[in-house]
């Protein structure tokens, strides 16, 4: 396991158990607080996440050109999205999602907080 960790696979490993577990903690309770009304708030919370996801992939690629800073070789897939490693553009992505998913469950956790208000 520790080969896989110093290889070119470190960053994506090191994403997706970071990312992938809490995703699925917040598809869940999700799931559980909206039922049927579960498909329509992820197709509000989806498109955001990826727009954001997408202008901060940009931003970096403007970043890497200008020369402001580079990802060592060796510890990414060497797969590009423009200038950006595809890792990257999967952290902004992810990291938006998880906030996009955060704010719907902070939304539930009030509004049913002031159902219960008399």
């Amino acid at each position: 396991m520790s080969e896989l960790l110093e290889s070119r696979w470190a960053y994506l490993l090191h994403l997706l158990v970071w990312t992938g577990p809490v995703i699925l903690v917040q598809l869940f309770f999700l799931a559980r607080h909206y039922k049927e009304r579960t498909g329509a708030v992820l197709r509000a919370v989806l498109p955001p996440a990826f727009i954001i996801g997408g202008y901060l992939s940009v931003a970096d690629h403007l970043a890497i050109s200008a020369g402001i800073w580079n990802f060592g070789e060796g510890r990414h897939l060497g797969v590009y999205v423009g200038k950006v490693p595809l890792e990257e553009v999967l952290f902004f992505v992810l990291t938006s999602l998880l906030v996009s998913l955060g704010l719907a469950l902070f939304t539930a956790l009030v509004s049913a907080k002031e159902a219960r208000v008399p």
